[in-house]
């Protein structure tokens, strides 16, 4: 039973592996973004204890999954209910790359324009990920990977087979 949690830097493909695997494998996926964020305008984190309960329920409704996201205080919530990991150890460039190519993220976004817009933010906050310490650091996800005594895998470029046995 798959129980798998990919993460990595904004940009580094964890929505398009987490989409190709749910899909192959026919897998629930869980985008940690939408228990990270109160719908707010500018928008806040949620409390840890709310987003905590969003992924217990969803534990609780699925045997096996995906889990993606960039937040390493959700991750570690996540981590113990696994049983592999995937950290997308990417160049910042090559994040910074698929960054601008992004489809539109309706769940994200109102429009595609909206997601434009924040653009050159994103790539200017993608860019800063070796030199972050908060949760969604460079560091914080080595430290996860390196903290992980089960099956874990470490891509470093786009040029992975996405496999999972």
């Amino acid at each position: 039973m798959h129980k798998i949690i990919i993460f990595g830097n904004s940009g580094s493909g964890k929505t398009t592996l987490a989409k190709q695997l749910s899909s192959s494998h026919l897998l629930p996926h869980f985008d940690l973004d939408v228990i990270a964020w109160q719908p707010t305008t500018p928008p806040l984190r949620m409390p840890i204890a709310e987003s905590e309960k969003k992924l217990d329920n969803f534990f609780e409704k699925n045997t096996a999954w995906i889990i993606e996201g960039c937040y390493a205080d959700l991750l570690e919530l996540a981590i113990p209910h696994a049983n592999q990991i995937i950290f997308l150890n990417l160049p910042i460039e090559t994040c910074v790359e698929n960054a601008r190519k992004r489809p539109w993220e309706p769940h994200k976004y109102q429009t595609p324009e909206a997601q434009d817009e924040n653009l050159a933010m994103l790539v200017d906050w993608i860019k800063q990920y070796d030199q972050r310490t908060d949760t969604f650091s460079k560091a914080a996800h080595e430290a996860l990977f390196d903290g992980y005594s089960g099956k874990k895998i470490m891509y470093t470029s786009n040029n992975h087979k996405h496999l999972i046995e």
